[in-house]
Parts: C-alpha cells; sequence; structure tokens
C-alpha cells in the first residue's frame, strides 16, 4: 500500500515540475502591431530612396523603389522595400520588423543585416533563413517576394 501512495506521489510531483517548467518556458511576446513604427529601419544596404511607390520615369535606367506588403508574424509585423536599377535588386531596407522587446531587438540586429546581404547576392526570395530567426526570417521572405512580384523580378 504505501508503495503505491509513494508511486502516486513520485507521479504527482513530476507531472507539476513539468507543468510549472512549461508555464516559466512560455515567452510572450510584448509586441503588437502598433509598437513598430512604420518608418522604422534597421538594416539597410544603403539607405532607401524617396517613397515605396514605384517612380514613374520612363528610363530603363532610373532606380524604382518597391515596397512589399506587410507580413504579419506572430512577434510582430515585417515589411521590406526594395530599390530596383537595370533589373537588380541595389538596396533593401527592413521599414518593419519585430522590436518589441530587448530579445526582439537582438535577434533582429543580427539577422536583417544577413537577411539584406543575401537578398542583394541572390537577387531573389530564394534565401536562406537565419538560424533563430526563423519568424523574422519567413516574414521577410513573405514581404521581399511581394516587393519582387511588385518589381517584375
Amino acid at each position: 500500500m504505501v508503495n503505491y501512495h509513494m508511486r502516486r506521489i513520485v507521479i504527482w510531483l513530476a507531472s507539476t515540475v513539468t507543468v510549472v517548467v512549461l508555464l516559466f518556458g512560455y515567452h510572450t511576446s510584448t509586441n503588437s502591431p502598433s509598437a513598430s513604427p512604420p518608418g522604422s529601419t534597421v538594416a539597410t544596404a544603403p539607405a532607401p530612396s524617396s517613397s515605396g511607390v514605384p517612380s514613374a520615369s520612363s528610363s530603363s535606367s532610373a532606380a524604382k523603389t518597391y515596397t512589399g506588403s506587410v507580413a504579419q508574424t506572430r512577434w510582430g509585423p515585417v515589411q521590406v522595400e526594395i530599390t530596383v536599377a537595370p533589373g537588380k535588386v541595389t538596396k533593401v531596407a527592413v521599414i518593419q520588423y519585430p522590436n518589441g522587446n530587448p530579445k526582439d531587438q537582438q535577434i533582429n540586429d543580427y539577422a536583417l543585416p544577413v537577411l539584406v546581404q543575401e537578398t542583394i547576392d541572390a537577387q531573389s526570395a530564394s534565401i536562406d533563413m537565419v538560424s533563430g530567426a526563423t519568424v523574422t526570417s519567413t516574414g521577410y521572405v513573405q514581404s521581399l517576394q511581394s516587393a519582387l512580384d511588385q518589381a517584375g523580378l
């Protein structure tokens, strides 16, 4: 009988510890879509030109800027703006990204420059995700693809 009660106590204790660990391990984001200022830019290669509307220039060598759609991620919105000159992506700016807490800022301070450089190198949205920033990387690629589609690339 004592063995039965001891087994129940051990199971109860293990279950309680598991629940407590899971509760404390769950990370929530304090970021809301309005917490990311629309004009914020973190990673550029170099800074974007004028507005997010394609220019109406008829010259094929004129740089045009395209703003991708906002990709809503579980940590906040991600939005990319690209500048295209003679059919090539020449600049990338991340105008919205999750930055509502220090952890988001730390991750994105590292990840966004990597994503921007990969975009310039690949000239497409076929880029690698950044380890540890999968959610931001996924949102970045979605918004980037939207901008590339607008540019016809």
